[in-house]
């Protein structure tokens, strides 16, 4: 920090990853960090509650991560819950009727150190694997520009089949980007691809979280306490002010000051609380752009057992993922009397956004049985759907025009969340990242020249180092 008897203070509006990973770098930096939560929880579109219809504790939605985060995983070690991902190197498809087809890397240096798995898959042909590996060459080298295309076109005019769409991208990157490919821009999903499959066998590593996402983020709070800040919980960020020297915020219909202000909310929040000046008008037109994906979870608790795996990915039907709680979250252990605890997950979920709870359960029941044959005979003991119907923004072509910088017009006000210009698609990574580049933004504006929180990308390994 510049020497000063000050110590500067700095309010943060929203408590989800992007507002955590910015209170946690000002905070170790030397700021005095407010953060205001409208919610009871920390965490976001990433947190976990008591559902009352249950009584269980549940995720609002599963998140995983990839090696290739590595800003996410720097947030981790910071908040001291780095043990509490459990790491995976195998990918199990599974086709109606049960039928496995793995994904694992092998001792070929990168982009091929999946090849050997790849070719051995059962629910592509061989066909379908040729176009795959055209298209993937095409990619290894570096990330086409947005044209304007969508990836869907993308595919096409790379000689996709229709099965190595339906089984392969969409299954890939519907689940990542959660939007249609057809409304993806070819950029998002050329990262995607070389992130997580190319660039090497470490970034393609899946993680999952083995507490309540909760339990996870919040750990991030006492650590903006333990260096002297505050979170302040039901309290929503409502209005802002800005004069020359200082911020004035609203919360709860009472106005604090403060050196700085963060916003890290989504972009729909922040359109709500702009000021209405002309000042605030090119953001406004900008935030007006963005539109949203949603995503739904299904929560499943049966009598016994219904298959053996932790997780798996889900061919040709509405479920997209399955991941087997009563296996992951360490509290359970194998808990539920013997049962299985399934988050059955799907992504860029319009189609059910309308539907009711009872046909939803009952969907996900009968496509569950189809996968797992264990679920045949299996009892359903209780069940919850939760929607995020706002979950991300949606990743379409020449979105990223729109996405903002950290600094505003106001020189004491800064942006942060997953919708930003982190160069990064709306994932946890990019939530983090956004945070990070808004603490550094912030703090080089304190007097902090050489203010620094973000780090640098997983390198790339084997032939992918050709690529730079």
């Amino acid at each position: 920090m510049p020497a000063s008897t000050h110590q500067p203070t700095v309010a943060i509006a929203g408590g989800g990853l992007a507002g955590l990973a910015a209170g946690c770098a000002l905070a170790e930096a030397g700021f005095r960090v407010t953060l205001f939560e409208r919610r009871p929880y920390l965490g976001g579109r990433a947190s976990s509650y008591q559902h009352p219809g249950t009584g269980e504790i549940v995720d609002n939605c599963q998140h995983v991560l990839l090696g290739c985060c590595t800003n996410l995983l720097d947030f981790y070690r910071r908040a001291g819950v780095e043990n509490k991902i459990r790491w995976y190197e195998k990918l199990t498809f599974l086709e109606p009727g049960g039928r496995a087809s793995v994904i694992a890397p092998s001792a070929l240096p990168a982009p091929l150190h999946t090849a050997p798995a790849f070719l051995r898959a059962d629910c592509l042909s061989f066909r379908d694997k040729l176009a795959i590996s055209r298209a993937m060459a095409v990619l290894a080298p570096a990330a086409p520009e947005d044209r304007g295309e969508s990836f869907l076109t993308w595919l096409k005019r790379h000689g996709q089949t229709e099965q190595a769409i339906e089984r392969f991208w969409k299954t890939i990157l519907v689940s990542a980007l959660n939007e249609d490919l057809d409304q993806v821009s070819v950029p998002y999903a050329a990262q995607v691809v070389r992130e997580s499959f190319l660039k090497s066998a470490a970034a393609g590593r899946m993680g999952i979280p083995t507490v309540p996402l909760t339990e996870l983020y919040g750990t991030a709070g006492a650590y903006i306490r333990a260096r002297g800040g505050d979170v302040q919980f039901r309290a929503g960020v409502e209005a802002f002010r800005t004069e020359a020297s200082e911020v004035s915020v609203t919360a709860n219909g009472r106005e604090q000051k403060f050196d700085y202000l963060l916003l890290a909310v989504p972009f729909d929040v922040l359109g709500r609380i702009l000021p209405d000046t002309p000042s605030a008008a090119p953001l406004a037109a900008a935030l007006g752009q963005f539109t949203t994906s949603p995503i739904t979870g299904i929560h499943l608790w049966f009598d016994r057992q219904i298959s053996n795996l932790d997780h798996a990915v889900l061919l040709d039907r509405t479920i997209q993922w399955m991941f087997h709680k009563s296996r992951l979250i360490e509290a359970r252990g194998t808990g539920n009397g013997g049962g299985s605890y399934v988050e059955l997950v799907v992504s860029c979920s319009r189609s059910l956004v309308e539907k009711s709870k009872t046909e939803i359960v009952d969907m996900a029941v009968k496509e569950a049985q189809e996968f797992f044959p264990g679920a045949r005979d299996a009892k359903l003991l209780k069940s919850t759907v939760i929607k995020e119907v706002n979950a991300t923004y949606s990743p379409r072509p020449g979105i990223d025009q729109q996405r903002p910088k950290p600094e505003t017009v106001w020189p004491r006000v800064f942006l942060a969340g997953d919708w930003t210009a982190t160069g990064w698609p709306a994932t946890m990574e990019g939530a983090v990242r956004s945070g990070y580049l808004a603490a550094e933004a912030l703090a080089r504006f304190a007097g902090e020249k050489s203010a620094s929180f973000l780090v640098a990308d997983l390198p790339p390994s084997g032939l992918m180092k050709l690529f730079g």
